[in-house]
């Protein structure tokens, strides 16, 4: 398991704790005691840590590389009824944007989502989860073919930023976003939008107009990343954590200023310290979510949806 800088106290205790029942099965010696302290110091020292953390250290929590990725999500709601898409219909099938068919118990929804990669190989396969034109036209087409059949929204958002490249920008990258911007404000069935990792500037919003909108508790949202602003403001990176604090892009942040809906909580030490317990309560929210947006009608969601985000940024001074 990797260890981020802040959490080398944990790694120390983990690893005396290894220590301890290793000499406890091979010697005579009772350290049952002594490993109970160790547990316990050990579990105080996990709250201390992460009941206290930064906005820069959530930043380095939604960027883990042990953390679940979208199709981990999908996988495990949609499991094998899941039928991956492919394609834009204009250009070709972008693999740092994923969508397809799948079912949560007996209900149906249209899956959207950026992926990573794990590893260097496939993180270059994913264009690191940013995707071109092309993906987002793709992701538009899955929507509109879901509002054709009455089918919900689940998009999930985990990127550092649509791809930046001159190609990009020469097929339109732009409109490709301000288009889906468009369209998702008016689409007739409901969006449920979940926050999983980075939600980066306009590459997290060209999937991110939700009827609700769910943000896991050490994620992200922000028209730039710290170490962008950084640079930026400062001519380098070293103020990054100052950046972070500045942006105001915690979950906690995002639901005072009410940019999204809900914080999902993460267990002690983020999502990928115990991802079965992250699918289960990322779907109980979403299966709640859904509860509350299938009674709308579909020009009830349209009106709620363009009123939500029209009232956002408004100050009565």
């Amino acid at each position: 398991m990797e260890y981020l800088d802040f959490e080398l106290p944990i790694k120390d205790l983990e690893e005396q704790l290894s220590k301890c029942q290793v000499i406890g099965v091979e010697s005579e010696i009772d350290v049952t005691d002594t490993c109970k302290q160790i547990e316990t110091k050990l579990q105080e020292t996990k709250k201390n840590i992460y009941k206290n953390l930064t906005a820069w250290q959530r930043v380095q929590l939604s960027r883990h590389p042990s953390r679940p990725y979208t199709l981990d999500y999908i996988n495990a709601l949609a499991g094998d009824s899941f039928l991956e898409l492919h394609g834009d219909r204009n250009v070709r099938d972008d693999k740092a944007m994923i969508g397809g068919l799948g079912k949560i118990d007996d209900q149906s929804f249209m899956f959207i989502g950026q992926q990573k990669g794990f590893n260097t190989k496939t993180r270059q396969y994913r264009n690191f989860g940013m995707a071109n034109p092309e993906g987002y036209r793709k992701a538009l087409r899955l929507m509109k073919s879901a509002e054709k059949f009455g089918i919900p929204v689940i998009t999930l958002i985990d990127t550092p930023g649509a791809y930046p490249g001159l190609e990009a920008e020469e097929r339109g990258q732009g409109e490709a976003i301000a288009r889906n911007i468009l369209e998702m404000t008016r689409l007739k069935v409901p969006i449920i939008t979940v926050i999983i990792g980075e939600g980066a500037s306009g590459g997290a919003l060209g999937i991110g107009v939700g009827d609700k909108v769910l943000m896991l508790e050490n994620t992200w949202y922000s028209v730039i990343s710290p170490e962008s602003c950084s640079s930026i403001l400062w001519r380098s990176w070293e103020y990054k954590e100052q950046a972070a604090d500045a942006l105001k892009l915690t979950a906690a942040d995002m639901k005072k200023q009410k940019l999204v809906d809900e914080i999902v909580k993460e267990p002690l030490g983020g999502a990928h310290s115990d991802r079965t317990k992250t699918f289960l309560t990322v779907k109980k929210s979403i299966l709640k979510s859904f509860e509350v947006l299938k009674k709308l009608s579909p020009e009830e969601l349209v009106d709620q949806r363009m009123e939500k985000y029209t009232n956002m940024g408004v100050y009565n001074g």
